[in-house]
């Protein structure tokens, strides 16, 4: 099916790359590393290497990770089990929800430090990290060089939010979603004109927000949520479902978090505002910024600004 581009032709889709390909290899190598079986690990790295391969040039990280677990399960079953993890860092930023909310409201913008604090949140990431340290996720909300907000890009946000009808925010993360809950409370405030629905996973991908983790952490009760149809990290439209591509044709604006959102929408040609951390040498050096820097971008225009 033509699923349809709302503004117009695509643009340049960010491609794969020699980094990406030896970190997508890199991982796939590490996650089998602990099976005895050598003729097993040896398959399956071929058709890894034959699915790269065979990519073609709009194929993003996410959407092969995607055809690599379903190669995983056929030779060592199941992917990892993120249940546990999910409800920890749910419970553990749910825990301090209210002392980084009080610190919102007591901001001279708190809509403004809402989007950072959310952005902070994108350093819960299972895939790109190799390990999630929470000391030095609490030591992000003191990091106030890598906490910038760019304001050319923000009062570019925010006019577009006076102006649209229909707000649709694209989450990652869990625990992360705690924190998109109290961006969407201040939203709200600054903007009751806008219908604002949230888009989670539809499938259990790595450690990123479903609708069990939207109704656990209260997102429910602020937006509405629907879920996009598959467990792709990140938004592959040819694979939402028909819901969630009609909410993401019907935005008039659509905050996308995560690098894997970056990944497969960026040039699609949406007004879409793209909300991450730098957590790899290639985001990091893509953008001139060390590791866990925050970036607002924006897509409509192109923009590459770091935050």
């Amino acid at each position: 099916m033509e699923r349809s581009k709302k503004n117009g032709e695509r643009k340049q889709r960010m491609r794969l790359n020699s980094m990406c390909i030896r970190c997508l290899v890199d991982k796939q190598q590490g996650r089998i590393a602990g099976f005895a079986d050598e003729e097993k690990k040896t398959a399956y790295m071929k058709e890894i290497a034959k699915i790269i391969g065979e990519s073609g040039d709009e194929a993003s990280s996410a959407y092969l990770v995607y055809l690599f677990n379903q190669v995983y399960r056929r030779y060592f079953g199941e992917t990892k089990d993120y249940t546990g993890i999910k409800k920890e860092y749910n419970a553990y930023v749910l825990e301090m929800e209210d002392d980084l909310y009080e610190k919102i409201l007591g901001a001279e913008d708190p809509l403004a430090q809402s989007v950072v604090y959310a952005r902070i949140g994108n350093y819960i990431d299972f895939g790109a990290m190799q390990n999630v340290e929470k000391d030095v996720f609490l030591k992000l909300f003191e990091d106030e060089g890598k906490n910038r907000l760019d304001r050319t890009v923000y009062e570019e946000f925010l006019q577009d939010c006076r102006e649209g009808k229909r707000f649709l925010l694209l989450t990652d993360n869990c625990g992360e979603i705690v924190l998109d809950k109290l961006f969407l409370r201040e939203l709200k405030k600054r903007f009751p004109h806008l219908d604002i629905c949230v888009m989670v996973k539809g499938e259990e991908v790595l450690n990123d927000a479903t609708m069990e983790d939207a109704e656990e952490t209260g997102v429910c009760g602020v937006a509405k949520v629907i879920p996009n149809g598959n467990g792709v990290a990140g938004t592959v439209e040819e694979m939402l479902s028909e819901e969630g591509l009609e909410a993401l044709e019907q935005a008039d604006i659509i905050l996308a978090k995560g690098q894997a959102n970056f990944e497969t929408l960026s040039g699609c040609g949406r007004n879409i505002y793209y909300s991450f951390l730098c957590k790899c040498d290639w985001f990091s050096g893509r953008f001139g910024v060390e590791r866990n820097t925050g970036m607002f971008i924006r897509e409509k225009e192109g923009r590459k600004e770091k935050c």
